[in-house]
């Protein structure tokens, strides 16, 4: 067997236990993300305009800060200010918001794609603001929100690489360990590449089986 297969092999353990952060941390940004960006992507839509322009503030803001940046920030620097978080607790928060700065974009345009007069319809015959949501505009909205939804978990995905930087041993980080002990640097990341391909190649092909679903239920309306 070669040196690089046998340090594969070995390293597929401590590897596993990396990867299970990395989802863990995937998870928990997707799922904060999707809440809080579709609540402040109705409120960019639908609150009052002081409200959509801090909104719309915030999201630029954020948007234009680069992912590490944020990370470190959260990290080193919010402690200055009395809040302190784990390693992990960070990563998570720092991902989360600049993910939730994304999803409040789509949400954005996906709600403002809809026509007015859907809205103006639903209206016109007595439903109230949460029912002309649910019923009308959201079901529309949903199927031009996923497409850029699931890109915006793939990025999610692979920036979760980024908390190896504060020390959170994700699968980024025990590669790079296992490569200090064997010297294995190419086959590890090709490894390592090839596991983060999986994963979003995966989130492809479950996005178009959701795309596939939606046009389906949409042809029979």
């Amino acid at each position: 067997m070669s040196p690089a297969l046998d340090a594969m092999l070995q390293a597929l353990p401590f590897l596993w236990r990396g990867l299970l952060v990395t989802l863990a941390v995937s998870a928990l940004v997707v799922v904060l993300s999707l809440l809080t960006g579709i609540m402040l992507g109705l409120l960019r839509v639908y609150g009052t305009p002081p409200l959509q322009a801090a909104i719309q503030a915030c999201s630029d803001i954020v948007r234009g800060i680069p992912v590490l940046v944020l990370i470190f920030f959260v990290f080193y620097g919010l402690p200055a200010a009395g809040l302190h978080f784990s390693s992990f607790s960070a990563g998570v928060l720092a991902l989360a918001i600049f993910s939730t700065a994304q999803v409040t974009e789509l949400a954005r345009g996906a709600l403002q794609s809809i026509h007015p007069g859907q809205n103006e319809a639903a209206k016109a015959i007595g439903l109230r603001f949460g029912q002309r949501m649910t019923a009308v505009i959201l079901p529309q909205a949903a199927r031009r929100f996923l497409p850029g939804w699931v890109n915006s978990v793939a990025d999610a995905v692979k920036g979760s690489a980024l908390v190896s930087l504060i020390g959170v041993v994700d699968l980024m980080l025990a590669i790079q360990q296992v490569i200090g002990r064997t010297y294995q640097a190419l086959p590890l990341y090709l490894l390592g590449g090839a596991i983060y391909f999986a994963i979003n190649y995966g989130l492809s092909l479950a996005s178009r089986h959701c795309e596939r679903r939606l046009s389906y239920y949409q042809a029979r309306e």
